[in-house]
């Protein structure tokens, strides 16, 4: 077990800077930066910041119970982390270090196409507990299908297919840091693997994309003829598409702007939620990523209708801050904050959190 006195911070509020003073700048530049003008990457917190929590007192609490199952798998914390490509840029413990760590924590791990390692390698680190594989379609469908065959052979218990990633959006300051997906950073599942395209190819007439961005709903159907696992769409905001993605046979809808990455100007994660909440009903679970950053965040989340909630820049930043250990103090700080979130607004178990939980902006804080 890794000791967690090699982490590099304390608190969740210096878990930033810790991971700034020791990573390479033009990795950095690629976890910090957004689309654009960054308007929606500061939209994600600025979506938390508005709600606030109303405190309960004299409850009767004595016991604190976190857990949950998502897509039927039990886990210790609702909180998961969400797919980041290249954690090798980051430390030399890569996705394994965070494989580990979160299986410790007893949390889902979902891991990118575009990892350091192999999936098999992450797999290998990770033996026990639910691990997911997100997908980036590939140009030719029969590359996609060996990805997913591979994928289901290491043991991965569903796809999370990132559907907002058509072509690259505009990325500013990531460009700007000389920091290029293409070649940077070598992806352990192979030289054959095709990232997304960084933007769509120019004609005499205008614009085409490649067929992976030119993919429609039936790509859903493709998938589920090729697999078993169940399907998770990721980068959902409307109630329009959840609804699309459940008639194509998606278990699950990930509510995520891509961590601000996308479309500039998108909304925020959390302020899409309940729409897509209300349109897909008991059909599908619902996720949430995008912003989150402290336990806070999760219950507030929880209690605007997401099942269970992704972690993406924090666990990059925990993982440059102190490899695998980082990683590992990061679960335990944030189970630790929302466990004191869940005492401070009476509610003994995560399974009982409801809407009753937010206040407005006119509450006392």
């Amino acid at each position: 077990m890794t000791d967690e006195g090699g982490a590099g911070f304390d608190t969740l509020g210096e878990l930033e800077s810790a991971g700034a003073k020791r990573a390479d700048r033009s990795a950095w530049a690629y976890v910090e930066g957004g689309a654009g003008e960054e308007v929606t990457l500061a939209a994600n917190r600025r979506a938390f910041a508005r709600r606030t929590l109303r405190t309960r007192v004299l409850a009767g609490i004595a016991e604190l119970d976190l857990s949950t199952t998502i897509l039927g798998s039990p886990v210790r914390s609702p909180f998961f982390v969400a797919p980041t490509a290249y954690h090798g840029a980051l430390h030399p413990d890569a996705e394994g270090g965070t494989a580990r760590a979160a299986a410790r924590a007893g949390i889902l791990a979902v891991f990118s196409t575009l990892s350091s390692l192999s999936l098999e390698e992450i797999a290998e680190s990770r033996p026990t507990g639910p691990r997911w594989f997100q997908l980036y379609l590939q140009p030719d469908f029969a590359a996609t299908r060996k990805l997913v065959e591979r994928a289901e052979r290491a043991g991965y218990g569903a796809l999370v297919l990132t559907a907002d990633v058509p072509v690259l959006g505009a990325r500013d300051r990531q460009a700007e840091a000389g920091f290029a997906i293409e070649s940077s950073v070598p992806i352990g599942n192979g030289p054959e693997v095709v990232p997304p395209a960084r933007a769509p190819t120019r004609t005499r007439t205008g614009y085409v994309l490649r067929a992976d961005g030119a993919a429609s709903w039936e790509i859903l159907d493709r998938l589920r003829e090729v697999s078993r696992l169940p399907i998770v769409v990721k980068g959902i905001l409307t109630g329009a598409d959840a609804l699309e993605a459940v008639r194509h046979g998606a278990r699950a809808i990930l509510v995520s702007n891509h961590g601000g990455r996308q479309l500039d100007r998108a909304p925020a994660s959390l302020d899409a939620l309940e729409e897509v909440v209300a349109a897909v009903g008991s059909r599908a679970e619902v996720y949430l990523d995008g912003g989150v950053r402290r336990g806070s965040d999760v219950l507030i989340a929880l209690a605007s209708g997401a099942r269970a909630v992704g972690l993406g820049r924090p666990v990059l930043w925990a993982l440059a801050a102190g490899g695998e250990a980082g990683v590992a103090r990061l679960f335990r700080l944030l189970d630790e904050e929302l466990a004191t979130a869940l005492a401070l607004t009476g509610c003994a178990r995560v399974r009982e959190v409801s809407e009753a939980v937010i206040g407005t902006k006119s509450d006392p804080p």
